[in-house]
């Protein structure tokens, strides 16, 4: 037997309360629907009926032609339940006019429906310009684009590098060992492509000088090990929410420091879940809304530690589960959510 199928049984007896709906309508600020265009709405929603989703943000909305098609179809079938975000095309950046042409089209997306735009993992790791450099995620050919978001008042989701352990030695210290053992691809060296403080504070850079325009950090940055750092950041940048997609499991095995750190930026902190999986929000409320304790998360490879409930109030609650939200996202239909 090896340390995958090692799952004993806790012999702890303590209160245990199994939430499959959400306490309070909810925003899905980080999900992705990749055939949406075309897809039966209808179906979808039943499934977020059934957790108590509200608003599902659709993060993989293409661009042009995709994007207006995506558009379209919520517009007939779904108003009130889907937001869709851009995303931009990195080919042939560094060629001339390539800034503009890119801008232009985030304009035309946005007249098409696009409420904001998704920045994904590419850029920072696999994009190259026209030269076949890397592309920081600070380049400043980019900056028209952060900045037209900001004036267009829309904001950019965007996710930087993985894991710090990806770029980490893959030994008997990795926290990351049985994730990098069973999904080999996601390994990296210490420079591959970069080292990843690097990438990690280009994207800093950009977020702070870019001050008028709102960013939204998946993942929490990746700093959801280390809160006080991420407080320290979050101080230095008053334009940057987070969301805890894929990162809940950090949350719950620190339920004192997690939610010290969720009452001072509860004005901050967005929902986010990321893969479309209806089973696994089951942990996501467990972690937000109770104060059980010693309970296994979803994805054994992912965590294979055991967590505990937050329970966090009302008050909060409202804020990380809509109200954060609805003050930065433009176009979400306010009807379907208490005061």
């Amino acid at each position: 037997m090896d340390f995958e199928k090692y799952d004993p049984v806790s012999t702890l007896k303590v209160p245990e309360h199994i939430l499959t709906r959400a306490k309070y309508p909810f925003i899905d600020v980080h999900n992705h629907q990749w055939n949406m265009g075309s897809q039966d709405l209808g179906a979808l929603v039943k499934e977020m009926d059934a957790l108590h989703m509200q608003v599902m943000v659709n993060l993989s909305g293409g661009n042009g032609s995709q994007l207006k098609q995506q558009a379209d179809n919520i517009r007939e079938h779904a108003p009130k339940r889907f937001i869709v975000f851009a995303n931009i095309d990195f080919d042939g950046i560094g060629q001339p006019g390539w800034t503009t042409k890119a801008v232009q089209q985030l304009e035309q997306d946005v007249k098409n429906g696009a409420n904001g735009l998704k920045i994904f993992k590419t850029l920072g790791l696999s994009v190259n310009d026209n030269t076949g450099k890397r592309v920081p995620i600070d380049d400043p050919r980019l900056d028209a684009i952060w900045d037209k978001c900001g004036e267009l008042k829309i904001p950019v989701l965007i996710h930087a590098a993985d894991p710090a352990p990806f770029w980490e030695p893959m030994d008997e210290k990795n926290e990351r060992w049985l994730e990098l053992a069973s999904h080999p691809g996601r390994q990296r060296g210490p420079k591959n492509p970069a080292p990843w403080a690097q990438i990690i504070e280009e994207q800093h850079r950009m977020f702070k000088k870019h001050p008028k325009t709102t960013f939204i950090n998946a993942h929490f940055g990746w700093y959801a090990n280390d809160l006080a750092k991420l407080a320290e950041l979050m101080e230095e940048i008053p334009n940057m929410y987070v969301e805890f997609g894929a990162v809940i499991a950090e949350l719950g095995r620190q339920p004192i420091m997690a939610r010290t750190f969720f009452e001072k930026y509860q004005d901050r902190i967005l929902f986010g879940k990321d893969s479309w999986v209806p089973s696994e929000y089951a942990t996501y409320f467990r972690v937000l809304e109770t104060a059980d304790e010693y309970f296994p998360y979803h994805k054994k490879y992912h965590a294979f530690w055991r967590m505990y409930g937050m329970q966090l109030p009302d008050g909060i609650l409202k804020k990380i589960y809509y109200k954060n939200a609805l003050k930065i996202i433009p176009g979400i239909d306010k009807s379907g959510f208490p005061d």
